[in-house]
């Protein structure tokens, strides 16, 4: 696998891919990990992938300064390659899922530290009964829709994920938001959203604000979410 202006090395075990490139702080590597012993989501949780099963990376770039939106970008990087890979029904689930007709496909988690900015992914390839009944969830994977080698993946998300911090330096945030807002799963359905402080709140979708929160119409307004999880979905009336 080579990518133009990208180091890409390959481990075959290491605790997380991102936290061993923000612990090496350069730029422009791309680290691919067989299997994680320590893989992360978003708020320190544990990522599940049987060894083998799917594609777990990271890519270190910098960037101007710290950026609202880098995940908003991520998410449109990886949905853009897989789709273009065959997987047209991928959608974005805010702040960094990628689901297919509800079921998590994969998930990105972005870190920075000053200008470096590493972004973490992580792609179901097989089918997994097992992982599925553990997390008591529903879980797609890209055999399920498509024939595609894991390394094939990785090429096409990196290569997506530099075109996108290119768009971002050329055009700024807003072109990338509304393209996110066109492959938004849960666009115009009613959502419960736990805050970061615990409280819960309601309201329809109603796509991203400036910075890449979450906009939710309540009963007492327009409101932009920017720490959270959705809880549930129902359709509105």
């Amino acid at each position: 696998m080579e990518l133009a202006g990208l180091e890409v090395r390959k481990l075959e075990r290491c605790t997380s891919t991102n936290a061993v490139l923000l612990a090496e702080g350069k730029p422009g590597v791309l680290l691919v990990a067989q299997e994680q012993t320590a893989g992360r989501g978003r708020r320190g949780k544990r990522w599940y992938s049987a060894p083998g099963a799917g594609v777990t990376f990271s890519l270190s770039a910098e960037i101007a300064k710290p950026e609202a939106g880098l995940s908003v970008l991520a998410g449109v990087a990886a949905a853009r390659a897989l789709r273009a890979l065959g997987a047209r029904q991928v959608a974005l689930k805010w702040p960094n899922d990628l689901l297919v007709e509800g079921a998590k496909l994969g998930g990105i988690l972005v870190e920075t530290r000053g200008r470096l900015a590493v972004f973490g992914f992580g792609i179901n390839c097989r089918s997994d009964a097992t992982l599925e009944r553990r997390l008591k969830r529903p879980i797609a994977a890209l055999d399920q829709f498509i024939a595609v080698e894991g390394s094939r993946v990785i090429e096409c998300v990196a290569a997506s994920l530099l075109e996108a911090l290119a768009a971002l330096r050329a055009s700024g945030l807003e072109p990338l938001m509304r393209e996110w807002e066109q492959m938004d799963a849960h666009a115009g359905q009613r959502l419960r959203v736990r805050l970061a402080d615990g409280r819960v709140l309601s309201g329809l979708a109603r796509g991203l604000d400036r910075d890449g929160g979450l906009r939710l119409e309540t009963s007492q307004g327009l409101r932009a979410v920017y720490g959270g999880r959705i809880l549930m979905r129902k359709k509105a009336a």
